[in-house]
């Protein structure tokens, strides 16, 4: 059986890669690789566990937060898990939170506005406004009520 001598070479190259991962002489079995895997679990298992030494306590019936940025936007939590220790000042909200901008969520956001985002609110209303405002003089003659003529009162005592 005649073999090139490419084939033996990659023959010899295998062998010696596969050397290395025996545990015992020729004839045993190679060790197996050993996987790492990401524990999230055991993250959340501490995680709870520190959160339990603050005492903090479920709070049910909050339907969604929302967290002011400096820069205008909003972090939007929509049915999170919240958690919160008065004595030690400490709240924990946890779930899916979505960035988003101050006009996505108006106008039932209104109330839960501070006075830092009041000036956001304000430079929003005047945007609004001047997008507005071009457009205003053209339909400001077409919103005017007809005259009708008639007086519905005296008809309606007839």
């Amino acid at each position: 059986m005649n073999q090139s001598a490419d084939v033996l070479a990659a023959r010899a190259k295998l062998a010696a890669r596969f050397d290395a991962v025996r545990t015992g002489g020729k004839g045993t079995m190679r060790r197996t690789k050993k996987t790492t895997h990401a524990n999230t679990g055991a993250d959340d298992k501490q995680l709870q566990a520190q959160l339990k030494r603050l005492g903090v306590n479920n709070i049910p019936g909050i339907e969604e937060v929302n967290m002011f940025k400096e820069d205008g936007s909003v972090l939007h939590f929509s049915g999170p898990k919240v958690q919160a220790s008065v004595q030690s000042n400490t709240y924990v909200i946890s779930g899916h939170g979505e960035d988003k901008r101050l006009e996505e969520l108006l106008p039932g956001i209104i109330n839960q506005l501070g006075p830092d985002n009041l000036a956001n609110l304000k430079r929003l209303a005047e945007g609004f406004a001047a997008a507005q405002g071009g457009g205003a003089g053209a339909s400001a003659d077409d919103d005017e009520i007809p005259d009708i003529g008639e007086n519905f009162e005296e008809v309606s005592k007839n």
